[in-house]
């Protein structure tokens, strides 16, 4: 693992762990709130030993990226949303270091999901992205209107637990709501479990296991 740096295109200074791949394909691993890049470090070489560049980022206000570690707390909405630049910019870096736009893949968990969502609206040529505890809407970044865009030459994994109940309601009902927006003809994988909590804390929890799923589901 490398730890590395990069500019986002509104001058905002990001931290990444870069694991290298020996193929053209690429991984973009997006954390939750509060969490950071650390987060990611048991699966990331999993994705490595398929030939998968793998790019765990900090987003702005987390960690070591700028406004770390604690920044992201006085975050307005807009500043939240603006991190869907830190996506742009890791994308960049991946491309830089070998990985195919064609080939690239985002994991998501929780607002890491829904900026993944917002993304892929927005860039079609990104095919694929795994979607841990996406919600409908959180910190501005509306899921449930920018999934509505996602292309049928995109696929989709969803994956959520039903305990994950909190301030803003079922997360499990949150999923359903969002499948139910995808436009038909778009390819996509629905995975529950029952007591496995929220994002990334769902690696490791159930059976089957999520990191086992995901890296298989990467390979169809």
């Amino acid at each position: 693992m490398e730890p590395v740096f990069f500019k986002t295109s509104d001058d905002i200074l990001i931290a990444a762990d870069y694991y290298k791949g020996n193929t053209t394909k690429g991984a973009l691993l997006l954390h939750m709130m509060p969490a950071n890049k650390s987060s990611w470090r048991h699966f990331a070489p999993l994705l490595v030993g398929e030939g998968y560049h793998v790019l765990a980022i900090d987003f702005r206000g987390h960690g070591e990226s700028g406004r770390g570690p604690d920044g992201y707390k006085d975050f307005k909405d807009e500043e939240h949303e603006a991190s869907i630049h830190d996506i742009a910019a890791a994308i960049d870096f991946l491309k830089q270091r070998g990985a195919n736009t064609d080939h690239m893949i985002l994991i998501g968990a929780s607002i890491g999901a829904n900026l993944a969502i917002a993304y892929m609206a927005l860039h079609h040529e990104i095919v694929r992205a795994v979607l841990l505890s996406a919600g409908t809407k959180y910190r501005g970044i509306d899921a449930l209107h920018a999934i509505k865009s996602i292309d049928v030459s995109q696929r989709l994994f969803f994956v959520t637990s039903k305990d994950d109940v909190g301030s803003n309601g079922s997360n499990y009902d949150m999923n359903v709501e969002l499948m139910n927006a995808v436009k038909e003809g778009v390819e996509k994988k629905w995975l529950v479990y029952s007591a496995a909590g929220h994002g990334t804390n769902m690696l490791g929890r159930e059976k089957p296991d999520l990191a086992e799923e995901i890296v298989r589901w990467t390979a169809l």
